[in-house]
């Protein structure tokens, strides 16, 4: 039945019409921080696509914590308006629209991926941070310099006051990117993390820029909204037993759901890990079963009947779909259609639903494609 992968779930107050999220994907088209129109057109199709949920790319929380020029921010209130503009374009399309915060710490200062990653950018405004003074040790990547403890309060500071924005901007859901070796996740490592103070050596003291985010977060972000953690579950010296003892610090803190994905502390997948379908899915359904928390997988969902086997047996509450979205926007649709549904378009607008079946019945020979992956 289609009614696990397309069943509605609320989380705190915000209700989600199907189990189906956009994960968030950089599109390196910013301008000064700011989405342009191509990031309007990108979202809405996505959204009317059908998915319950839309997040948006990494957003930096300060113009230091860009990890290449074409990153969004929201880091003043004068982008507010922009992005008003975008969670209204998703509302608009059917879907809850939230927004992911980051701050890329060792990892900024870089060039888009498909330029070459040496030299890097100039840095005269644009200093690149983290706990210690420990590169990740490849090209196009610079040392960083160690962040002082008004350089940690103020970024903390940074954090609720994008989150304020997020708020006032009209997105219900936010998450924040503690993994895959940005400035969270280095905090949480020793790999990253060598200090000696009250944010650094014992687990707790690691665990501290985390949760005093989520707190000061939680302190501006609306009770009735959602918050999501997206963690590198498993990494070089990280194991999922670690990641069990932070969620649940991360629920008793105020974190709705934990965002289940791996590697990235050293820039590299985590050693040994084979990248097939599914394979961040373990994770999701450890975290789930050995905490209180929802959870939400991710890392090559590609097939409907995947999806719905991760929801209908319990491995978690939601998922996420990244390339497989960019390659077919309709994907839920796809899927419900593959699933049995009887009535794949319930989740679109209704003005997409009134074409979509109007196609169909003008052309009674006509078969969109059934395989959840792409349209034919």
């Amino acid at each position: 039945m289609p009614e696990a992968l397309f069943s509605p779930i609320e989380i705190r107050g915000v209700r989600l019409k199907n189990r189906v999220v956009v994960s968030p994907m950089w599109q390196y088209s910013g301008v000064d921080g700011r989405p342009t129109r191509t990031h309007t057109v990108h979202y809405g199709r996505l959204a009317e696509g059908g998915a319950g949920l839309v997040l948006l790319e990494g957003t930096t929380v300060a113009r230091s914590g860009r990890g290449t020029v074409g990153d969004l921010g929201i880091w003043d209130d004068s982008f507010v308006p922009f992005h008003t503009r975008l969670a209204d374009v998703v509302t608009a399309g059917g879907a809850v629209p939230g927004i992911q915060l980051i701050h890329a710490g060792r990892k900024g200062r870089r060039n888009p991926p498909w330029e070459p990653q040496v030299p890097t950018p100039s840095g005269d405004d644009w200093p690149v941070l983290g706990p210690s003074a420990v590169p990740i040790g490849l090209d196009g990547f610079s040392t960083p310099a160690e962040m002082s403890r008004a350089d940690i309060e103020d970024t903390v500071e940074a954090f609720a006051n994008a989150a304020r924005r997020a708020d006032e901007a009209g997105y219900e859901v936010l998450e924040l990117q503690a993994a895959h070796g940005y400035l969270i996740h280095s905090f949480l490592s020793p790999l990253a993390n060598r200090r000696t103070d009250r944010y650094g050596g014992s687990r707790d003291n690691r665990f501290r820029f985390l949760l005093e985010v989520v707190d000061r977060i939680r302190a501006v972000w609306p009770d009735r909204k959602a918050l999501f953690v997206r963690l590198s579950c498993v990494d070089a010296e990280w194991t999922i037993d670690r990641t069990v003892e932070l969620v649940r610090e991360l629920e008793v803190h105020g974190v709705d759901v934990i965002d289940c994905s791996s590697g990235g502390i050293t820039g590299r997948p985590v050693p040994g890990v084979k990248a097939d379908y599914g394979y961040q899915v373990p994770y999701a359904e450890q975290v789930r079963a050995r905490t209180r928390s929802r959870t939400m997988a991710v890392g090559h969902i590609v097939h409907a009947e995947q999806a719905q086997a991760i929801i209908e047996s319990g491995q978690a509450d939601l998922v996420a779909l990244g390339r497989e979205l960019l390659h077919n926007p309709n994907w839920p649709m796809d899927a419900a259609r593959k699933l049995g549904s009887p009535d794949p378009y319930a989740q679109v607008p209704a003005r997409i639903s009134y074409w979509l079946r109007k196609r169909e019945s003008s052309f009674p020979g006509f078969v969109p494609s059934t395989d959840g992956v792409g349209s034919r």
